[in-house]
């Protein structure tokens, strides 16, 4: 592929249009650049986004040359320490995100064995009953914001208690995760009180072991630091809420506006496994991953890639490559070629996408148990995007329905 015409400057992952039509952007930059894209992040800090799908398979395919290790990174030098964006890029940090070789596949095994253990019918159990509770809060009223009292909450909850954290503990964690995962003014702050409330568990832990994920990881026989397993909980707490949050929220909107699902919403489950599928495909929470760094001089799709270049994984826009999706349909059945758990090395470990999967359709099944009648409050065209530049989630999504009793007798 040949190089973009000078006239095509680099393209800013943020602003208004960003925002609400990410899709049009990622198109216009595959015109425009073809398969590896220069963008600017805050601050016009620059980098490549990858768009192509079959780019992003040599990228992550190849961990010697582009690498994970963020210390590669030829920009540190123009990064403030407030940088918003710091949290989700790090720099020595030592977390399975930022670790190479033989290190990386350990500590994921040692990640994996933990996560592997839960028991699936308590893991099912706990969603019930945590959905069940969030919704016994508003089912009186007839009216609520799915986003802010349900699913950004469901998530979170679920894996504090898979982790070994007390029921009260999950609202402070969901401040804290969304306020790390968008990047502005307040991520730092986030990411700060994340890390204090994984150290104290693991304080806890050490003085009563118990049956759950964070007892498991500090038994593992690695030899793991606290400072790695605190680190390492961190990513999956991050990692497993906001995406699962962002699948449910954006599941449920499919359903409630695309009249292909329309008839489902009073019990037709095999639905949603379907809109699910498809919100991986076309609306995929994790849009863009942050990164991989180019260990020497190369070139990828006609670009000069220079030593240190950060490389962000476009997973969307590669999810949309025209290139793999030749009949431009969407995607409901079981194609799961779509790049939203990453791919090679890094990608999202299996038993945390079980985990994921079951959380979220366990919530929608749930929900859409209790409140069969339920609809959007305000038009389609009105629901709005949060400005993250890694995930795409929205900001609140406003229902009506019956009013019911609420069950009682939940957590």
């Amino acid at each position: 592929m040949t190089q973009c015409p000078v006239s095509h400057g680099p393209v800013p992952l943020s602003g208004p249009r960003f925002q609400t039509d990410p899709v049009q952007v990622y198109r216009e930059m595959r015109r425009d650049h073809g398969a590896v894209a220069p963008v600017v992040l805050d601050g016009d800090i620059p980098a490549w986004l990858i768009v192509g799908y079959r780019e992003l398979h040599q990228v992550t395919n190849d961990p010697v040359l582009f690498s994970r290790d963020s210390d590669l990174w030829n920009q540190w030098d123009n990064i403030p320490e407030d940088w918003p964006l710091r949290p989700m890029i790090g720099r020595k940090q030592p977390s399975i995100l930022y670790t190479v070789g033989e290190r990386h596949t350990v500590r994921a095994a040692m990640i994996s064995n933990a996560l592997e253990a839960v028991d699936p019918f308590t893991l099912k159990r706990y969603a019930e009953e945590f959905a069940d509770s969030l919704i016994d809060r508003f089912c009186a009223t007839g009216r609520t914001d799915i986003i802010a009292e349900y699913a950004m909450l469901l998530p979170a909850r679920v894996l504090a208690k898979l982790y070994g954290f007390s029921d009260e503990i999950g609202g402070p964690l969901v401040a804290a995760l969304n306020d790390m995962i968008d990047g502005r003014e307040r991520a730092l702050a986030g990411q700060q009180y994340l890390g204090g409330a994984m150290y104290q568990l693991l304080a806890d832990k050490h003085a009563e072991p118990d049956d759950d994920v964070a007892t498991r990881m500090l038994e593992d026989p690695g030899g793991f630091t606290d400072e790695e397993i605190a680190q390492d909980l961190m990513v999956m707490m991050a990692a497993g809420h906001q995406p699962t949050a962002d699948w449910i929220g954006n599941s449920l909107r499919l359903m409630l506006v695309d009249d292909r699902f329309a008839a489902s919403l009073s019990g037709g489950r095999h639905s949603v496994a379907e809109a699910m599928n498809e919100v991986l495909w076309e609306d995929t929470p994790t849009q863009n991953v942050a990164g991989r760094w180019a260990s020497r001089d190369t070139h990828l799709a006609g670009r000069h890639i220079r030593a240190g270049d950060m490389l962000l994984l476009g997973i969307a826009a590669a999810n949309a490559d025209p290139q793999v999706r030749t009949d431009g349909s969407t995607l409901t059945g079981g194609n799961n070629a779509f790049l939203s758990f990453g791919h090679g090395e890094h990608r999202c470990p299996f038993p945390a996408q079980e985990t994921a999967e079951v959380i979220a359709r366990t919530g929608i099944e749930v929900l859409l148990d209790r409140l069969p009648d339920i609809d959007l409050d305000i038009p389609e065209d009105r629901l709005s995007r949060r400005p993250s530049p890694w995930l795409r989630g929205l900001t609140d999504l406003p229902v009506h329905f019956t009013p019911t009793p609420a069950l009682g007798g939940q957590k």
